[in-house]
């Protein structure tokens, strides 16, 4: 049986040459593992919005998230004070995690960023680069990097 895996992520993707990326390395990464993607809605912000409302914005997206969970899930959460690894070093993450048999779980917050009860959920917390990304862009680059971690962990070419 393949590796189960899922992203959670907050929003739909918007733009066509995305949702094509994305879809292209899902696709790859059927040879590996089985990858399910869950969306959770986002609310619409307003301009210049009080730090108190995006904190109940993140508060309720977290809510949401945490509701898809399950306790033996291992959770990988997208996040700027995260670990920023080498591609090998998250391969060897992966192959580590993969040995415990629990399920892996991405989590990707909003444009706002991820409440603290999320952080206290993840098991492991990932920073794709010190540069920020739209969340659209960091689920592209996720799963890029997912397959990445698989091909290297096969003995693969993709990784040079």
């Amino acid at each position: 049986m393949a590796k189960q895996m899922r992203i959670i992520s907050v929003g739909r993707i918007k733009e066509k040459y995305l949702a094509d990326g994305i879809a292209e390395y899902a696709k790859r990464l059927n040879s590996f593992v089985s990858l399910k993607f869950t969306e959770v809605p986002d609310e619409s912000i307003p301009d210049n919005i009080p730090q108190s409302a995006a904190e109940k914005i993140t508060e309720r997206e977290a809510a949401k998230i945490l509701g898809l969970l399950k306790e033996t899930d291992y959770v990988v959460l997208l996040d700027l004070k995260g670990e920023t690894p080498t591609s090998e070093a998250f391969a060897a993450k992966m192959k580590e995690q993969e040995l415990t048999g629990r399920r892996t779980v991405f989590v990707i917050g909003g444009s706002l960023g991820v409440h603290e009860s999320l952080r206290k959920r993840a098991d492991y917390r990932l920073c794709l680069s010190k540069m920020t990304f739209t969340h659209q862009i960091a689920k592209f680059l996720l799963v890029e990097q997912i397959y990445r971690a698989c091909s290297i962990n096969a003995g693969g070419k993709y990784h040079r």
